[in-house]
């Protein structure tokens, strides 16, 4: 049975009230300048994707072999081209895309729309409008995949909004790693990325998830993101920017309802060309005995702004911890870097919250250090940036971790 007819209605009556709502953050963005309608016909193989489209592919982190992956969702524009599990997990866990978990599902109404508002802002209300899919994950109680699920949004023509709407349920006792990679096959496209995604993490259960964006300067992109985490539940994301884009805004927001439910941040972002970046997370605190964890690692080059947001917010009487942790290098003097870390306690007398921050150029007695063992100035500046930008995340494909460290040395060179 499809989600109700009433249901959907009374979200889109919501979305309606709020098309011309502008951010809280963020530049406001004209969304009439996106108006084509693109379907793409399907695929048989990542192997057969474009070269283009492919080689975007595997700089967002896809494995276009599939060899360490248990399953794949690729969608190109507004059109779902390729979709595969493995046999060994049908049964275990579901993967389509959400327009078609609405028609199947009319419990999916107890998990669509519900921790993102569809009237939160124009960008909210233009995909509870007119959506063109995204991807539905849940996995079975108990469940757990030998390798990650690998999903993958792709841009091929210009001047399009693609509005798309993710939904996973990580069901009790369930782990699950997904690696989600945003990306362009045409390098100077014009158009914009909305993406609704709302994750759930039942009682016991773990999701581990991994998204690299790899924009382009003319590209606007405005996630709206929310998870809730359940009692022992437990919650990482992990992010890499590492492409120029011309405007980004994103904010997520994560609430750890259950009591001893955990979440963690690693956020990696090199701020290139004219970049305008403003991106965070937001820890709520609601549990007994939670704990949360933001770490972002940011640079900034040439002309780009960022700005680095992290909230914790203590809602419980009973004891919370959480950590903000911002570094910036500043690697140009047009660069600017704006560190906002926010404490907030709502009479919540054990909760234990801290931050830290700071941002400046690499430490010349690091370099100095590096260079009296031995090392050329390139190589200490180059060795120093590439540990403040580790990620060590786990089945990142190997191109990825080339191209960080490949950027790292190109840019550390003229760092000092």
């Amino acid at each position: 049975m499809p989600v109700s007819k009433k249901y959907i209605k009374q979200i889109q009556d919501r979305a309606k009230k709020a098309l011309n709502k502008t951010a809280v953050y963020g530049e406001d963005i004209d969304l009439n300048q996106f108006q084509k309608h693109i379907e793409r016909g399907k695929i048989e193989s990542l192997e057969l994707l474009p070269e283009l489209a492919k080689e975007a592919a595997l700089m967002a982190g896809v494995d276009v072999e599939e060899k360490e992956r248990s399953g794949s969702y690729v969608q190109m524009d507004h059109s779902v081209v390729y979709k595969r599990l493995s046999k060994l997990y049908e049964g275990k866990v579901e993967l389509m895309s959400t327009n078609e978990a609405v028609e199947v599902y009319d419990w999916l109404e107890d998990y669509f729309w519900r921790i993102v508002q569809p009237d939160t802002d124009k960008y909210t209300a233009q995909v509870a409008l007119n959506p063109t899919h995204g991807y539905f994950i849940r996995i079975l109680p108990g469940q757990k995949l030998d390798y990650p699920l690998q999903t993958c949004l792709m841009i091929a023509e210009g001047y399009i909004s693609q509005n798309v709407h993710n939904i996973v349920i990580v069901e009790e006792g369930a782990e699950l790693h997904i690696i989600t990679g945003c990306t362009l096959s045409k390098a100077d496209a014009v158009g914009i990325h909305l993406g609704i995604s709302e994750f759930y993490v039942k009682k016991g259960g773990k999701l581990f998830f991994t998204m690299i964006h790899n924009w382009a300067e003319n590209f606007y992109v405005r996630p709206r993101t929310a998870v809730m985490v359940e009692e022992d539940g437990v919650y990482v994301n992990n992010y890499a920017l590492l492409k120029p884009v011309k405007s980004i805004q994103s904010f997520p927001t994560v609430y750890l309802k259950g009591d001893r439910a955990s979440a963690r941040f690693n956020t990696v972002i090199y701020g290139l060309k004219d970049s305008y970046i403003d991106l965070g997370s937001k820890i709520i605190f609601e549990g007994k005995d939670t704990k949360g964890e933001s770490l972002a690692r940011t640079i900034a080059d040439h002309k780009s702004v960022i700005y680095s947001r992290g909230d914790l917010i203590a809602k419980t009487q009973n004891y919370c911890m959480g950590r903000l942790d911002c570094r910036g290098i500043i690697f140009s003097n047009d660069a600017s870097i704006y560190a906002i870390p926010q404490l907030i306690s709502h009479g919540a007398d054990r909760a234990d919250l801290s931050h830290e921050a700071s941002i400046g150029p690499i430490s010349e007695e690091q370099v100095e250090y590096l260079m009296s063992r031995g090392m050329t100035k390139d190589e200490a500046t180059s060795l120093i940036t590439s540990g403040f930008l580790n990620l060590d995340i786990p089945f990142l494909p190997e191109i990825i971790d080339k191209h960080i460290k490949e950027v790292v040395q190109i840019t550390s060179k003229e760092s000092l």
